[in-house]
């Protein structure tokens, strides 16, 4: 059943990405001289990413109406992360959001967000994330590739979910437990004992529900805008990354621009942030309620030191591999020094 969802699947994306290319049915007359601008997304259309996304529309639309439309793609229409962001770069669509561990091939400083524990308080994070000199300088480094980082989106903390109780680090032991594609993932839950198994998001609820795999690990909106709290009843605080969304659109769109029509650009997607980190904790709240009153869903809350002491050479081998993440995790330390024993 799993391998003919996947093939009809791919053939849903083939036939779509070969219209968008094509431009078979993608305009009305009244739209002909219009530039659509397509969007994909992997999130159904209660996340707060497409809300922000809908901000993002209705800007852009406000203010250069006459020359663009908006259409956005969510619930991985176009594919998942990884084939959306390659219809990005090739100009096949425009912009898409993805998990920053999908940049890593590109630019490999990003891999810095994949290190377990790397901000040690939310504090921390959204101060980082907000630098935006810093971050800029991050986001112009897949230039080269086709693909330019506008903007940023938090996701929380990920942490595991499975159908049986994680308390330490013990309980994970011969687990089969999805992760992100990315080798320091990859690595953080082998280290962890479990057996790290990277897919395809929009695969994991029936991977759980067939016993492919034993669970996965997210947000807390994994639970119930994708419904994995059906499958998997216990979620776990474990809070092992905090990895940034971001929103990646195609180089040549943006170099190719007016100089006003790009400043436009650039003010819908930071109001897209806006709205998405606005509408997140919100979310969460009534994710984690509906999941524990309406799915029966059990939150734990572990002892995390546990976990983070499994981890610890996970980071070592990470910085000593890759001289390129240094300066970005020294500056983060910067960050986490600062807000030491503060907020949370």
């Amino acid at each position: 059943m799993m391998k003919w969802k996947r093939i009809v699947s791919a053939a849903v994306c083939v036939c779509m990405a070969g219209m968008l290319i094509t431009g078979c049915g993608s305009k009305s007359d009244s739209s002909s001289k219009k530039r659509i601008i397509r969007v994909a997304l992997s999130q159904s259309e209660e996340h707060p990413e497409y809300k922000g996304m809908e901000t993002f529309k209705k800007y852009v639309e406000e203010k250069l109406g006459d020359k663009y439309e908006v259409q956005l793609y969510p619930n991985e229409l176009l594919g998942g992360q990884t084939k959306a962001i390659e219809l990005t770069q090739t100009g096949a669509i425009d912009f898409t959001i993805a998990g920053t561990p999908n940049l890593e091939i590109f630019a490999d400083v990003y891999e810095v967000f994949s290190m377990p524990y790397l901000f040690t308080s939310e504090d921390a994070y959204f101060a980082a994330m907000n630098d935006t000199d810093c971050m800029n300088k991050i986001y112009a480094s897949t230039e080269d590739t086709g693909l330019q980082v506008v903007t940023w989106y938090n996701v929380g903390t990920r942490n595991f979910y499975a159908k049986k109780a994680i308390n330490t680090p013990d309980d994970l032991k011969g687990l089969k437990m999805r992760v992100q594609q990315s080798p320091a993932s990859i690595k953080m839950c082998n280290a962890f004992g479990a057996a790290a198994s990277p897919m395809s998001f929009g695969e994991v609820y029936t991977a759980i529900q067939q016993g492919v795999i034993d669970g996965a690990e997210n947000n807390e909106l994994a639970l119930t805008d994708n419904k994995h709290g059906e499958v998997a009843k216990y979620y776990s605080y474990t809070m092992h990354q905090m990895i940034p969304d971001v929103l990646i659109a195609n180089y040549k769109l943006l170099n190719d621009m007016s100089e006003e029509d790009r400043e436009v650009f650039e003010e819908a997607a930071r109001l897209s942030t806006e709205t998405e980190l606005k509408d997140w904790e919100t979310d969460v709240e009534t994710a984690k309620k509906t999941a524990e009153e309406d799915m029966g869903v059990q939150f734990i809350y572990p002892d995390i030191s546990l976990f983070k002491d499994k981890v610890k050479n996970v980071q070592k081998e990470m910085l000593e591999d890759n001289p390129n993440i240094k300066d970005l995790y020294e500056h983060i330390q910067k960050y986490n020094k600062q807000y030491e024993g503060e907020g949370k």
